[in-house]
């Protein structure tokens, strides 16, 4: 039976105390757990970490990261530009090698009770693991913030899939399990915010732009955003929707500042805007030097060049 690997891509609603970040990091990195990436940004008052490894070690590393968290974040004086609803804000669990998506569902809802049975928070199945269909999108289940969630945590279209209902300080969490998700965000030449949100609502698939993309108008360290996840890069991979947010700009007199890449992406992805970009069309990892060699080496060539 070949190893299972999946990957953990935890966001938590702290991005500003460096402390905080690394406690959290440490708690996560259990035996057999890769941290792979990581990244805070002040404004948007979020960090976001990247672990992959066997499943069993990855959900104990996570159900550490998330106690951390609940000790050492308070929504109630937590503030930023991203939407939140808890101190680990959402957990997803991504198949990597060996495992199914199917697999994973059950991975994410075992790891979502036992932190509402353990931890005492409340948790909401999202994506694939959503035990109804109005919770599949995160933006569905994270609608109103922490704040809203206090008020209407009572409410039978509020009540958590595990834990109690009752909101406390750490607020709740978001488990879920899907496929690769790119997290990309682009900067304007504007100061505008108004300018980034007719942006997001001009490309992302909710509003009738493009689909699999997922977008917000943000005000990052006094420059527009436009925050996106990409849910499917084989649908609408990134430089598709780069140059339909340079389109929509160059129509109200902005230009694209730069880009910015939050956790990773997967190879296929830069090889499609590379093929893109260099007229291409047929270009794959077999033509990329470092991918020849490597391949070679792993097959035992002692002469891989």
């Amino acid at each position: 039976m070949s190893m299972q690997i999946i990957e953990a891509v935890p966001n938590f609603s702290e991005g500003r105390r460096v402390e905080v970040v690394d406690a959290i990091a440490a708690a996560i990195q259990t035996p057999g757990v890769h941290l792979l990436h990581r990244t805070s940004d002040w404004d948007h008052n979020r960090s976001v970490l990247t672990v992959a490894g066997e499943p069993e070690a990855v959900l104990v590393g996570l159900w550490q990261a998330v106690a951390v968290a609940a000790q050492q974040i308070d929504l109630r004086q937590q503030r930023g530009v991203h939407p939140r609803l808890g101190a680990t804000d959402v957990v997803p669990l991504v198949p990597i090698a060996g495992i199914s998506l199917d697999e994973c569902v059950v991975l994410a809802r075992r790891l979502g009770q036992r932190i509402g049975d353990e931890l005492g928070l409340p948790v909401y199945f999202y994506e694939a693991a959503a035990t109804r269909p109005d919770r599949r999108n995160l933006a569905a289940v994270r609608a109103g913030e922490y704040e809203r969630l206090v008020e209407e945590i009572h409410l039978p279209r509020r009540q958590p899939d595990c834990g109690p209902t009752q909101v406390g300080p750490a607020g709740a969490v978001i488990v879920g399990a899907r496929p690769f998700l790119i997290a990309f965000n682009v900067f304007l030449k504007t100061g505008d915010v108004a300018v980034a949100q007719q942006i997001a609502r001009a490309v992302r698939e909710s509003s009738g732009g493009l689909p699999a993309v997922k977008a917000l108008g943000l005000l990052v360290d006094g420059q527009a955003q436009v925050s996106m996840n990409l849910v499917d890069f084989q649908v609408t991979p990134p430089h598709r929707v780069v140059e339909a947010i340079a389109a929509q700009a160059s129509a109200v007199g902005v230009a694209i500042d730069r880009s910015e890449l939050i956790g990773l992406l997967p190879q296929a992805a830069l090889l499609s805007a590379a093929a893109h970009a260099l007229h291409l069309p047929e270009l794959g990892s077999e033509q990329v030097v470092e991918m020849a060699i490597r391949r070679a080496m792993d097959a035992g060539n002692p002469e891989p060049l």
